[in-house]
């Protein structure tokens, strides 16, 4: 066979990694010739930016947030020959909320897949538990670690017990002398008690740093070793702050000669050196809520005596005497069970004995035998033929790769410019606040979509502007020179609108608390304008802005009423001008339309109006009708735009309108869960990328901008911001619907190639 693996893997230090390769290893060991029976073939996730060098066996990398590194994947796999697919499943390893960009690899794979579950949670999120049950579909055989692990995925994910394998989790075959390592690390004279893996506040070292001083009165050659760094998400977001507390814990109780932190990440061969010199391995986790511990298993294979809470994975592995357990979060609990196992040393040896029976049984080798014999008896079951349909003709492989090299170059400290001279900023023109607001949002997307570490970087320059800006009264300024003078008192209605969209969209998806407040702030001084407003645009961009601040804030009924009061005069503009053959807002279609319907369909998520959605959904219908009748997407001329009667204009097409067609499209999806919207979306996209009246790209691969526009003489090739953020935001939109689209229980009704492989 020809296998490939999906994971981890080192030298990226997770214990995810180690698994894949462990398993990878032992499934493709080589017979008495020395030669290799089955052949392996990595497929190696990266965690964001981090980039690693990988052994030979690994043929290719998934970026964690880059969706189209998994399309691509899956064509890798389907071109090379692989008979079996399996992949290694841990939430956070994978991209998009809850992981969900793993769906789109496993639909788009053609052989077998057989999945290994690390986490499995009893109480999921709605998107946890809708994700895990779709992999749990599209997988052939999926192997737990526990038998509470089958009791979940029967009971909570609905998985049939048919499809479940039950496989332990493997323990390298590498032993050491006790004796022999004690002595090497001077710890002859110690009784040595042990805890490994990546640090955090759920691992409860504590629990056992403040069981000590009971300890140490009875044995006072105790001492207690923490192997593992810091665990890399801790890292990112509250750095060391738990180790130090550690510190300072150690050094309140006086237990500097007691306690030894390893700030280490240490490979296998070195974990067992130690393990065998560990008289008492202790797991003190603060919480039930783990189906699997590695290092639970580690220490067992290796003969250690275990102590630990009674989470799940523990409970059931030390029955039958092979460990002792003590309460959550109970240091006087913990203490009197390692006094009671140190002062009894035949106990404790027993109890050894047991757990290096059981790791005897455990090995990788015969681990990789029970994975192999799976794989073989799926290979071995007949496949119905069966024709793959395609659920949508989003294709997330034929967008440029995602990039900010131009936004970077339009922008500095005070702000993004908005014109470009074809790729270079024209600083002659300054800044404005419209496209300060959809820099904002752009970067808020880039990062909470792609963790875009440029987006973090550029973000609060564009806050700043939009801060600056502000009046006291609430509104807006627009315009700003280079040299930082004001070139207006009050901007128009239409900046006000946008920046409102994009404030309210910040304090739904701020990445810290500084930015929501920050955004808070801006966004509430600027309430009082809302019921002024007249531009219907303005009212449509303040609307959708509300909608974002409401789905995290929906007790606020002072903003529920502004968004009813706003609607119902979208909604009387739209009744006072709609006619048999003309179902529109006003009486020309002109710039930026999309926007009209968007916030209606916005509108009608919050208040949830079957009068507000019909408007939305008609009107959305006309403009369809009028701009996408060819099969592709024909903007609206803004030359002298389509007054009602007359003839349409067909050039001075703007980025803009092809974005809000995007926007428009992907709400209409996550309305009405119809598909046939992300086919118009996409269609809408192509237009930046050539499906347009002129079979022109508007966006330049060079430069990594966005052209102006369509004039009648060809492509606009400057690059201002307003076209370069609308192509970003529409890309990002993008690869959001797509990942919407895996979100949806039922969208696996158009594919019906695995359930029948699977039937």
């Amino acid at each position: 066979m020809k296998i490939a693996y999906i994971g981890t893997y080192p030298p990226r230090e997770c214990g995810i990694g180690t698994f894949t390769q462990n398993l990878a290893c032992a499934m493709t060991a080589k017979n008495q010739q020395g030669e290799k029976i089955h052949k392996r073939l990595i497929i190696a996730m990266n965690d964001f930016d981090e980039t690693y060098v990988y052994p030979p066996e690994v043929k290719l990398t998934i970026r964690q947030e880059q969706q189209t590194d998994y399309l691509k994947a899956a064509n890798f796999i389907n071109s090379n020959g692989a008979d079996i697919c399996i992949l290694e499943h841990e939430f956070g390893i994978f991209g998009g909320n809850g992981g969900v960009y793993v769906l789109p690899l496993l639909h788009h794979v053609k052989i077998p897949i057989i999945v290994t579950l690390h986490t499995i949670l009893e109480n999921p999120s709605y998107t946890e538990k809708a994700i895990l049950k779709e992999i749990c579909k599209m997988a052939d055989k999926v192997v737990v670690m526990s038998q509470m692990a089958i009791s979940f995925l029967t009971s909570v994910y609905d998985v049939p017990d048919k499809k479940i394998a039950f496989i332990e989790h493997g323990v390298p075959d590498i032993e050491f002398d006790r004796k022999q390592s004690k002595s090497e690390f001077k710890l002859k004279k110690k009784k040595v008690l042990m805890t490994f893996g990546f640090i955090g506040r759920n691992k409860g070292i504590e629990t056992v740093i403040k069981a000590l001083p009971q300890i140490i009165k009875n044995h006072p050659e105790i001492l207690y070793m923490v192997l593992g760094k810091t665990h890399p998400n801790v890292l990112r977001s509250a750095g060391e702050e738990y180790r130090n507390y550690l510190q300072l814990l150690i050094k309140n109780l006086k237990l500097q000669n007691h306690v030894l932190l390893l700030n280490e990440f240490i490979d296998e061969t070195e974990l067992f050196r130690y393990l065998s010199a560990c008289d008492i391995y202790i797991t003190p986790y603060l919480h039930e809520a783990q189906i699997t511990s590695g290092t639970l298993t580690y220490a067992m294979g290796s003969g250690c005596a275990v102590v630990s809470t009674p989470y799940w994975h523990a409970a059931e592995l030390l029955q039958d005497g092979k460990g002792r357990l003590f309460n959550f979060n109970d240091s006087n609990d913990l203490a009197v069970t390692l006094n009671t196992l140190l002062d009894n040393p035949a106990t404790l040896k027993a109890i050894q004995r047991k757990a290096y029976k059981y790791g005897k049984e455990i090995k990788w080798p015969r681990i990789g035998e029970k994975y192999l014999e799976l794989a073989k008896s799926i290979l071995k079951t007949p496949k119905k033929e069966s024709i793959k349909e395609e659920i949508t003709i989003i294709d997330p492989l034929l967008l440029p790769p995602f990039s900010l090299a131009h936004i970077k170059r339009l922008t500095d400290d005070t702000g993004i410019i908005q014109h470009a001279k074809f790729g270079i900023p024209n600083l002659k023109e300054g800044y404005c606040l419209d496209d300060n607001a959809r820099a904002l949002l752009m970067s808020l997307m880039a990062y909470n979509q792609k963790k875009n570490p440029l987006a973090l970087e550029l973000m609060p320059i564009y806050l700043s502007y939009i801060h600056y800006m502000q009046n006291e009264d609430g509104t807006f300024r627009n315009f700003l020179s280079f040299n930082r003078n004001f070139l207006d008192i009050k901007g128009s209605e239409d900046s006000f609108g946008r920046t409102i969209w994009a404030l309210g969209y910040l304090m739904g998806n701020a990445p810290n608390d500084a930015y929501y407040q920050n955004g808070k702030l801006v966004f509430f001084n600027a309430v009082p304008i809302f019921e002024r407003l007249n531009s219907i645009r303005s009212i449509a961009n303040t609307i959708i802005g509300i909608c974002y601040y409401l789905q995290a804030n929906p007790g606020d009924e002072e903003m529920i009423t502004h968004l009813k009061n706003l609607s119902s005069k979208l909604v009387n503009q739209y009744e006072n001008n709609r006619s048999k053959d003309w179902h529109w807002f006003e009486n020309l279609l002109a710039y930026d339309n999309g926007i009209l319907p968007l916030s209606l369909l916005h509108a009608t998520q919050i208040l949830n109006d079957e009068k507000i959605k019909s408007i939305a959904l008609e009107s959305m219908d006309f403009l369809t009708e009028n701009t996408l009748k060819n099969g592709y997407l024909s903007i609206i001329g803004n030359n002298n735009w389509y007054v009602k009667g007359e003839e349409r204009s067909m050039f001075a097409q703007q980025p803009v309108d092809a974005l809000a067609m995007v926007l428009m499209y992907n709400q209409a999806f996550l309305l009405t869960k119809d598909k046939e919207f992300l086919n118009k979306l996409f269609l809408s996209f192509m237009w930046f990328l050539g499906e347009n009246d002129l079979r022109m790209s508007l966006y330049d691969f060079d430069t990594k901008g966005c052209c102006d526009g369509i004039e009648k003489y060809g492509v606009n090739r400057n690059q201002g911001a307003e076209s370069s953020l609308a192509y970003l935001i529409s890309h990002l939109t993008v690869l959001q619907a797509y990942e919407e689209l895996y979100q949806t229980t039922d969208f696996r009704s158009a594919n019906l190639s695995k359930e029948m492989v699977n039937n």
